[in-house]
């Protein structure tokens, strides 16, 4: 499947911390297999960790939309969605 060795690439690029590269990987599995979860949820990781906190919910948002057991997205979107709280509330 190609949709799982474009997300097996961006992973081993996100262990690079090639975060841009990996995010390449990871939209390109979710183009080739849209109904994927993990490749949704794994750009979502690097996107929080980037501090795109919209777009990384969106991406966890996505992930549950596909598989409503996925329970680390669950609770990475909760996180997100508090960290960019956080953020609002200092003024960032």
């Amino acid at each position: 499947h190609l949709a799982t060795a474009l997300n097996n690439r961006g992973q081993i690029k996100y262990f690079r911390v090639e975060f841009a590269a990996a995010i390449e990987d990871y939209t390109a599995a979710i183009e080739c297999q849209p109904g994927f979860e993990v490749p949704y949820y794994n750009r979502g990781l690097v996107l929080y960790r980037l501090g795109c906190f919209d777009e990384a919910i969106k991406d966890f948002r996505k992930v549950l939309e596909l598989n409503p057991q996925f329970e680390d997205a669950a609770l990475s979107l909760k996180q997100a969605i508090l960290d960019k709280e956080e953020k609002q509330k200092r003024g960032y």
